[in-house]
């Protein structure tokens, strides 16, 4: 990546560390009031209004989205602007009527998992299991390199640096203090990131005329937003499929919905997250759409700053960091959690470790492994957006079959457990590659030549087509 000095790297520097070690120091202190298991995993179950939805949308809203849907939009049009949107924004409304029957039939869980260890044998369980940590994984991977590409493009600070501080200053409040300190973090954090949020739309909005407008990309690059360009549909679908079968998976929106005070507070808490992530992820989808129109060589997940950064403001530049800060930070501390919480619950039924063992440290110590991965993987710099893709593809094998249990009791372990994994390998056939020029079927095992146009453009599209809708038809064959 080229090295653009926005601001200097001891300044950059000085924001990263001051930063992280506010919300640390936060963390720690508000943590001395709340000890305990409960705390740690279901925040004692009476989270209200204002806090709950904060961490809902705080936490859905990594750094991700100043690269995901920008660089979606480059080369998915309108439709992948849409389809991301709504494909984050989809599962509060989800939550909604499967979080209250949860609550209703398990008041005593923490996880989804647990409900499905009751609900399907121990062989299939795991495999969800392992499923869902392994997303949460890659999307720990994702923001911290997010966020460390981040202040590389602005300062030129290198990747290990900004990756080690962010998880060194996350896991230590963290793990200390749960879903309670989790939540109460998030809650300050969304305020940051929102006055943050309309600063940035406000200067792209006044600062840059007529570009920042439909009838300036139609002038430019009118496919990107006509009904007749085929990846508006086809990126749109996977983009909205993807994304929200990911989220529902996510144990962080598990943990949120025991931890609501009631049913009504956590209805209100998830359509008001619902209400409030559509525009923010829509507008940072367009803000893509105009870069790409404002020049067709620019590097697709760097739309954003290559519009807000364009006269080279430090006092923007500073915004951004802090801004990447915050949403980092606020999905990296409910990520950890998580997948500890995870560990703690369901760590039990998994390892056949002895009655003495202490669930909570050994969680500890898995996270510090994990994140000692996460952060090697970090520094090397990798595609944000193909991370996310693969984790997507996981989960996209497993929505299904998993979801559709809960209201047909006759989908038996055997079934359930040959669906996924057929659908995991059908996605991986048509997988595409880091370019997305062929995947393991199409152009590996087969040539290309031997396939009809629209399947090699549409390797990702159809990949996850087959993944999510293969395992329908085993059952159905079943």
């Amino acid at each position: 990546m080229d090295k653009i000095n926005y601001i200097s790297q001891p300044t950059s520097l000085t924001i990263v560390v001051i930063i992280s070690l506010i919300f640390t120091l936060i963390g720690l202190v508000y943590s001395k009031k709340y000890q305990g298991v409960n705390n740690y995993l279901t925040a004692n179950r009476n989270i209200g209004f204002f806090s709950l939805s904060s961490s809902l949308v705080a936490s859905a809203l990594g750094a991700w989205i100043l690269f995901g849907p920008a660089s979606a939009a480059t080369w998915g049009g309108i439709g992948a602007v849409i389809g991301y949107a709504l494909g984050t924004a989809f599962p509060m409304i989800f939550l909604i009527f499967l979080g209250k029957r949860i609550r209703n039939e398990f008041p005593q869980g923490s996880t989804l998992i647990e409900f499905l260890r009751k609900r399907f044998g121990k062989s299939l369980f795991k495999l969800i299991l392992l499923m869902t940590i392994f997303y949460m994984f890659v999307f720990l991977c994702a923001e911290v390199t997010a966020v460390a590409m981040l202040i590389n493009y602005i300062s030129g600070t290198e990747l290990w640096i900004t990756a080690l501080i962010v998880l060194v200053a996350t896991l230590a409040y963290t793990l200390y203090g749960g879903l309670r300190v989790s939540i109460f973090t998030d809650t300050i954090q969304m305020i940051v990131i929102l006055i943050l949020f309309l600063i940035s739309v406000i200067y792209l909005t006044s600062f840059t005329g007529d570009q920042f407008s439909f009838s300036f990309i139609k002038e430019k690059n009118p496919h990107l937003l006509s009904g007749n360009y085929i990846p508006n549909y086809t990126a749109g679908l996977t983009f909205f499929i993807a994304v929200a079968a990911t989220n529902l998976f996510h144990q962080g929106n598990w943990q949120r919905v025991y931890a609501a005070k009631n049913n009504d507070t956590l209805k209100k808490s998830l359509i008001f997250a619902f209400i409030l992530i559509i525009p923010i992820v829509l507008f940072m989808g367009f803000s893509g759409l105009v870069a790409v129109s404002v020049d067709s060589n620019v590097r697709p997940d760097l739309g954003f700053f290559s519009l807000l950064l364009r006269g080279q403001t430090e006092f923007l530049s500073i915004i951004i960091v802090i801004l990447g800060l915050s949403l980092t930070i606020s999905t990296v501390d409910t990520l950890v959690n998580a997948i500890s919480s995870l560990i703690v619950v369901d760590g039990r039924a998994t390892f056949n470790f002895n009655n003495k063992a202490d669930y909570l440290k050994i969680s500890k110590y898995f996270i510090i492994g994990l994140s000692i991965i996460a952060f090697i993987i970090a520094s090397k710099g990798f595609s944000i957006l193909y991370l996310f893709l693969l984790a997507d593809l996981f989960c996209c094998a497993f929505v299904m079959t998993v979801f559709y249990s809960f209201y047909n009791k006759k989908m038996n372990e055997k079934t359930a457990y040959i669906s996924i994994i057929v659908g995991l390998i059908g996605g991986f056939l048509l997988f595409p590659a880091p370019d997305f020029s062929k995947s393991l079927l199409v152009g590996i095992i087969l040539p290309i030549e031997l396939f009809p146009a629209f399947v090699s453009q549409s390797l990702l599209f159809l990949s996850f087509m087959i993944a999510t809708f293969i395992p329908v038809a085993i059952w159905k064959l079943r």
